[in-house]
């Protein structure tokens, strides 16, 4: 095998050591990002709430959807309630509502007014957001630390401020009445 050259093998040196340099500059770099403290608690946030979204879900879905739809006027699981706006050429006349689900009826080009669909939403919404409300709230009376902060409106700017502000953050007006009293 052919030998290199003093020069060549200099060279060969200094481009090792740059690159090793570079690679753990960049991993350190990596490192201070991905693993410095605000970024985990994110991850961690994250992950409980994907966690907590998808109990929410099997909450609503399993447990509560079900017994809505025991009521008489629904007669079907929520997600299933649909109107026919326009009907396809397989329309059922002898069906209420001439088709008997909604994907039958999509499948048939039908044009369908999901509502049904459209409440099972929003009640997750509203189940999801009462529950956090409902934990930071038990999280503020068990500990010190109040989450859920009482906000009050700018006499000036009416832009939400702090209650506990003593100048607004909008337009820098003092909430203790110094302006009204200068003049």
């Amino acid at each position: 095998m052919p030998r290199l050259d003093e020069n060549a093998q200099q060279y060969l040196r200094d481009v090792e050591r740059g690159a090793r340099r570079h690679t753990i500059r960049a991993w350190d770099s990596f490192s201070s990002f991905a693993l410095r403290d605000n970024v985990l608690e994110v991850a961690v946030g994250l992950i409980i709430a994907a966690s907590f979204t998808a109990c929410a879900n099997s909450l609503v879905t399993d447990i509560i959807l079900p017994i809505i739809s025991l009521l008489p006027f629904l007669s079907r699981n929520l997600p299933e309630k649909f109107a026919i706006l326009k009907h396809g050429p397989n329309y059922n006349g002898t069906i209420t509502n001439g088709y008997n689900t909604k994907d039958q009826a999509l499948s048939d080009g039908a044009i369908v007014f999901a509502y049904g669909n459209f409440l099972d939403k929003i009640i997750r919404f509203i189940l999801i957001a009462l529950s956090l409300w409902a934990i930071a709230s038990i999280y503020s009376k068990t500990t010190d630390d109040n989450i859920v902060k009482k906000q009050v409106k700018c006499k000036y700017c009416r832009k939400y401020i702090s209650e506990k502000a003593k100048r607004c953050i909008s337009c820098t007006s003092w909430q203790d009445g110094r302006e009204d009293r200068g003049n």
